[in-house]
């Protein structure tokens, strides 16, 4: 990442990790169930097969119980590649074959097959925010703008309530997810 005097959203991303972890665990937990539930009683998600999701990171939405509860999904997870910036590729979600990776993240072991990106039917982004218009601030990494530059399925960004703002600062390489879920709801996102 980069630091503070390259990269204006720094700042941004320092207050937005502060709020999170003020939530406390049991508050997170109560909220990740709570989107579990708004996404697995949605319609598009219901008629998806096949679903790119994410392990939680630094107290990030846990949607582990959607994956257990939907075991007929074809779930994917993605896995960053060393040496090439900015690029994942997606495996199969197996919780036997998952690796740290140094970022901190569990991510599917290399040797799992990859899974070409045009089969994913729904992302589930992770981010630190999202706003209403459906801009994320990740952590400065550009992984999931990459992926959904080119992406022609549905998108959803995955925010605690709190974290959900009217907007967000956001570049020409910056792309939106079409949809938010948070524990407050499900909607589409707007300009």
């Amino acid at each position: 990442m980069s630091s503070s005097t390259d990269d204006p959203k720094q700042a941004l991303r320092q207050q937005c990790k502060s709020i999170r972890s003020g939530l406390g665990d049991e508050a997170r937990q109560k909220a990740s169930r709570t989107i579990c539930l708004h996404l697995a009683s949605w319609d598009i998600f219901r008629r998806s097969d096949v679903v790119l999701a994410y392990m939680p990171i630094r107290s990030e939405v846990d949607l582990r119980p959607l994956l257990a509860d939907f075991p007929e999904k074809r779930w994917l997870l993605p896995r960053i590649l060393p040496g090439e910036e900015g690029r994942m590729v997606f495996h199969p979600y197996n919780p036997a074959y998952l690796i740290a990776h140094p970022f901190g993240m569990a991510e599917p072991a290399p040797h799992l097959p990859q899974v070409p990106a045009g089969e994913v039917q729904l992302v589930l982004a992770p981010g630190l925010a999202f706003d209403r218009c459906g801009w994320r601030l990740g952590y400065g990494g550009g992984y999931y703008d990459r992926f959904l530059r080119g992406f022609g399925g549905i998108s959803v960004g995955v925010v605690f309530e709190a974290l959900l703002f009217d907007s967000l600062p956001h570049s020409g390489f910056d792309v939106p997810v079409g949809w938010i879920v948070s524990e407050g709801g499900l909607f589409e996102a707007f300009e």
